[in-house]
């Protein structure tokens, strides 16, 4: 690949990884509307643990304060002040189980069949759809530090349908929230803090399937490219959509979903 087309992928990385637009959908879509080959496992992995140090490092605070609870018993450093610091990592734990067992389970439907645009398409616009609704009658009476086993569960479940390209991970998690009656921030919050344990195990897994490959030594400049561009956009993007959610609601994403799903039919 050349340089524009890293740089366009780490991009597009960067910017839809944590807005509910689903990113795996637009890196699918990407090499078929500009008529490029797939980029490759390689600049895969690059672009995606850009986007997990983004949110290392956007919650690097709250993250040593949910340490510090678990292992002193002390509440103190995390960015929300909760008491339930220290039930915030095992309750993170909790969630990324069924992802991982469904992603196990059904992974050969994902990496095949699920990735056509049709599946794609029609995704954007059903999970889209549910966002809309759960996003403008969902009740906002909680926070994120009321998050407890059943709260963690039923997140974790709607991780799972993320597996499905076109729903967004961010997407769903933050219609459960919603639904739940977490408001906007403390939803895209505990998104965002959930993409960590399954972020490190499919980087880990990834890795070790390119160690295997003898990734060669002259594509690493091009790799950490990728990587840092797409951390620096994914950084920006966690605060941006953090400071809009505070102030106004998800519709606009719900627009976005639907015409892309409407373009994508006519399109494919």
């Amino acid at each position: 690949m050349g340089p524009l087309q890293l740089i366009l992928v780490a991009l597009v990385q960067g910017l839809t990884e944590y807005l509910p637009i689903s990113s795996t959908a637009h890196l699918i879509l990407l090499p078929r509307l500009f008529g490029w080959e797939d980029q490759g496992l390689a600049v895969d992995v690059a672009a995606n643990t850009g986007t997990l140090l983004a949110v290392i490092a956007y919650f690097r605070k709250d993250l040593a304060g949910y340490v510090r609870a678990l292992f002193h018993g002390g509440e103190d450093g995390a960015r929300d002040g909760s008491q339930g610091a220290r039930r915030m990592i095992p309750l993170l734990a909790l969630a990324s189980l069924p992802v991982l067992v469904v992603g196990i389970a059904a992974g050969d439907w994902i990496a095949g069949d699920a990735r056509s645009p049709a599946v794609i398409a029609w995704a954007t616009i059903g999970f889209g759809l549910v966002l809309g609704v759960a996003d403008r009658w969902g009740p906002q009476e909680r926070r994120l530090e009321q998050v407890n086993w059943r709260h963690a569960l039923v997140f974790g479940l709607a991780q799972a349908t993320a597996l499905i390209p076109g729903a967004s991970r961010a997407g769903v998690v933050i219609s459960a929230g919603r639904l739940l009656g977490f408001d906007r921030e403390s939803s895209a919050r505990f998104a965002f803090l959930l993409a960590l344990p399954v972020g490190v195990f499919v980087a880990g897994k990834d890795s070790l399937d390119l160690v295997r490959g003898a990734l060669p030594l002259s594509q690493l400049p091009s790799l950490l490219l990728v990587a840092a561009l797409s951390a620096v956009v994914g950084y920006l993007v966690i605060g941006g959509l953090l400071g809009w959610l505070r102030r106004r609601s998800l519709q606009v994403f719900v627009g976005y979903r639907l015409a892309l799903g409407v373009v994508l039919l006519l399109v494919f």
